[in-house]
């Protein structure tokens, strides 16, 4: 099977990559984390891993039984690096939850109409009814980092939607929707090598675009703008969870940890759930508002 974009993510691998981070893909061994600044060396062992998702998944089933019984509204929304895990979160998310009524909103480019409309208004028609649990793999902080790192908004139309982003999340809180934001991090070869992944693999081919290909050579412009979103969208009234995701496993199961903690809900269990690791989920900066 030909590779997409003619083995774009390879040629940039051999051509582009720093010799540092070219090195560390070809000599890392298995299990082994490739971002020197990840506080664990090792992946967490897959055994303890899967007991404590096993649990946290039938907490979540709880949580979506009492939310159908009291009208609870749930949205949360991942955002992140390119590859650094968002969907495979989600999938965990929802493993044992009735699709029905937890849902994934994952949106294309806008069409022609959508992109005459408000910024927000066609991300508006999907948020949950009561008793829903609705899920956006990326959202409307597109215009904060992807549009704007790639051209595709004007400076004039990003700091609009920072004046306005704000008030349209706290507007949410305010009439009963309890938000989550989830930011997925990884380092630079954690992120190459997961991309070397998915173009030799015919089953992940689809998780790349040709955006994933031209990103790669922007990864200081993409650390200014999240930087700098993370920073101006942190409110009291909705926060950031920040996610080290370099193993995927330790990040599944505290962004899990992180939604449920603060949600009351019927049968809940501290214990089962456990608490974050301060060393792979916290806030990024002090909270405004």
């Amino acid at each position: 099977m030909k590779k997409p974009f003619d083995g774009g993510i390879s040629r940039y691998f051999e051509q582009h990559a720093t010799p540092s981070v070219r090195d560390t893909i070809r000599n890392a061994k298995r299990g082994e984390i490739l971002n020197p600044d990840f506080p664990y060396d090792e992946k967490w062992g897959r055994k303890p891993y899967a007991d404590a998702l096993a649990k946290l998944q039938i907490e979540l089933a709880k949580l979506q039984a009492a939310a159908q019984g009291d009208g609870q509204r749930i949205v949360v929304v991942f955002e992140g690096r390119d590859a650094a895990g968002k969907g495979g979160t989600i999938a965990r998310f929802r493993e044992n939850m009735n699709p029905r009524h937890a849902r994934v909103v994952a949106l294309s480019k806008p069409t022609e109409t959508e992109a005459t409309e408000w910024y927000f208004q066609r991300y508006i028609r999907h948020l949950p009814a009561a008793g829903e649990v609705v899920f956006f793999d990326r959202s409307w902080y597109n215009r904060g980092v992807v549009e704007h790192v790639f051209g595709f908004c004007t400076p004039e139309e990003r700091e609009i939607w920072f004046r306005q982003v704000t008030a349209f999340e706290a507007m949410l809180v305010d009439d009963g929707i309890q938000l989550f934001k989830l930011w997925l991090n990884v380092g630079r070869a954690t992120q190459l090598r997961r991309f070397l992944d998915r173009e030799s693999d015919p089953l992940k081919q689809w998780k790349l675009s040709q955006i994933d290909v031209d990103g790669l050579g922007k990864w200081d412009a993409y650390t200014a703008a999240i930087e700098e979103t993370l920073a101006r969208t942190h409110t009291k009234a909705a926060p950031w969870t920040v996610i080290r995701a370099d193993d995927k496993r330790r990040a599944r199961v505290n962004a899990i940890r992180a939604v449920l903690t603060p949600l009351s809900y019927a049968g809940k269990s501290n214990d089962t759930i456990g608490t974050t690791d301060p060393k792979i989920a916290g806030d990024p900066v002090p909270r405004h508002g």
